[in-house]
């Protein structure tokens, strides 16, 4: 899926494709921006985006074996959150209805593993599939 992909996904959530492209653009200029200047935007039940300051070290030309100086640098990371990590694992935990990652939904994470496992049960019982053995 690429940005136009969701923002046709979210089109009929926010009534047109304007309003759409709009709220992902604005949400994509609030992170860089505040990742861009040292800061962290952490999403409830998504995960946390954050700078990362990597050191100057030695690196090696793959052509001629030489060493190479590498600069240092800042490069974003994001880092998944709990739920995030667990639906992509078993995506049959995934709520039937409502957001995936709603702050309510999600709960602590013991809450989310809990829930989680629970459904990879059930699953297992229905004759579903599961990476995990029960």
């Amino acid at each position: 899926m690429n940005k136009a992909d969701l923002v046709e996904a979210l089109e009929g959530r926010l009534g047109g494709k304007k309003a759409a492209a709009d709220a992902i653009e604005a949400i994509f200029d609030v992170i860089i921006r505040e990742v861009a200047r040292g800061g962290r935007v952490g999403i409830t039940g998504f995960g946390t985006f954050e700078r990362v300051d990597r050191a100057a070290r030695t690196g090696r030309n793959p052509r001629t074996g030489d060493s190479v100086r590498i600069e240092s640098t800042a490069v974003p990371k994001f880092r998944p959150g709990t739920a995030f990590k667990l639906y992509v694992a078993e995506p049959a935990t995934l709520p039937k209805a409502g957001p995936a990652a709603a702050r309510a939904a999600a709960g602590t994470a013991a809450d989310v593993r809990a829930r989680a496992e629970a459904a990879i049960v059930a699953a297992k019982v229905k004759g579903g599939k599961g990476r995990r053995s029960a």
